[in-house]
């Protein structure tokens, strides 16, 4: 992408931002009133990413993220918001270019949201276009890390009737995905119960029914119980979770999920090890998460999109630390089979991320797998620049 081209696109932007004078976000006394007061936002986000792949061609890829959005203010329980995105990109990577490693940002210009919510009492309902990210986004998230967020269409229903206790109910007719132009029709129903304050952590159980649209490997039934909590400087997760075979998959699946892990807050740095298996079932197939956020998961190399047939058991250690205005997060994982005796590979990743101010921040990410019987060694450097105005 021209540098011209990103330096009109951020002063534009700049521009835009300065010229928003709306109050704050209010319970208006008419519909006039309720858009008059709403709230208008700008994110523009430049990123550099450089994949060295040992089979596929090096891509280098330039693209810039510019997103605007508005939110009315709330009448009489309702409320509205839509935001649309535009997804500029130059350089030489998949899948714009063959023979290149994949840069999973092409060019896209879509309506990223547009919801209608209402709420009466305890309840709130979302109908529309929304982002949704349950739990941890283990299962259900927005894959936000990618330039365009995944979407879905449908309604969700939230519930705080009982105490510390939120329920979520949503209903998805269609999941729209990263790449814009790729969408899915489905009859997804999600049901997620966190209990917030228990003696041991916040509880979250949960049920995922995933229905697309025909026969589908993806038409699975997940269940499962997430615990997350801390005792004076020790923090644990623990989850547990069983997959089988929904609507209309072609075949029979039973494959087990476990995470666990456990941390200590030191002076300088919080360290963590962990633990996370995705179960196979005899070697055929594996548990999958096909509504996740996955780049978080397994790896920034993302080698593990899809979990292979023998399952995936990834042990890692990780450090978070915060000095001199900047976090910084390391983790080296080391990836096996759950079936059989298989070593994957093992990969590094770093990520320094620094505030500059209220509306600017940088970043700067690394990753490195080194292959053994899964993949190809790859190494991935991200730059990034962001900015977020709003009122």
């Amino acid at each position: 992408m021209p540098v011209k081209s990103v330096q009109a696109s951020l002063i534009t932007a700049s521009m835009a931002a300065a010229s928003l004078t709306v109050p704050q976000l209010t319970l208006a006394e008419s519909i006039e009133e309720a858009f008059s007061a709403g709230k208008a936002s700008v994110n523009m986000r430049y990123r550099y990413e450089s994949v060295d792949d040992s089979v596929l061609k090096e891509a280098d890829a330039h693209t810039l993220r510019t997103r605007l959005g508005y939110t009315t203010g709330a009448y009489k329980g309702f409320k509205a918001h839509a935001d649309f995105e535009v997804v500029n990109e130059g350089g030489d990577f998949a899948p714009e270019d063959a023979g290149f490693a994949v840069v999973a940002d092409p060019s896209v210009e879509e309506l990223n949201q547009a919801w209608l919510s209402y709420t009466a009492g305890d309840t709130t309902g979302t109908f529309g276009r929304q982002r949704i990210i349950i739990d941890n986004a283990r299962f259900v998230g927005n894959v936000g890390w990618r330039q365009n967020e995944q979407t879905y269409d449908g309604l969700k229903l939230t519930n705080t009737s009982f105490d510390d206790t939120t329920i979520t109910l949503a209903y998805i007719t269609q999941v729209n995905t990263i790449f814009g132009t790729d969408v899915a029709e489905t009859g997804h129903t999600l049901l997620n119960v966190g209990f917030d304050k228990t003696p041991v952590g916040k509880v979250s159980a949960y049920a995922y029914m995933l229905d697309y649209d025909g026969e589908s490997a993806n038409d699975l039934d997940t269940l499962g119980v997430r615990l997350k909590g801390s005792a004076d400087e020790f923090l644990y997760t623990l989850e547990l979770a069983q997959q089988s075979e929904g609507a209309d998959r072609p075949a029979d699946i039973s494959a087990t999920y476990l995470f666990a892990e456990a941390g200590y807050k030191l002076e300088a740095a919080s360290v963590f090890l962990g633990y996370e298996s995705l179960g196979s079932d005899d070697g055929v197939a594996a548990f999958q998460t096909p509504l996740a956020t996955k780049h978080a998961f397994n790896g920034w190399a993302d080698k593990f999109l899809a979990t292979p047939a023998a399952g995936l058991n990834d042990t890692y250690i990780k450090v978070v630390s915060k000095f001199a205005g900047m976090k910084f997060v390391g983790m080296y994982h080391d990836f096996s089979s759950d079936e059989g005796s298989v070593d994957y590979g093992t990969e590094l990743d770093l990520l320094l991320v620094k505030p500059i101010n209220k509306t600017f921040k940088g970043l700067i990410k690394f990753s490195d797998y080194s292959a053994d019987d899964h993949a190809t060694d790859t190494q991935k450097i991200w730059l990034a620049l962001e900015a977020n105005f709003k009122q």
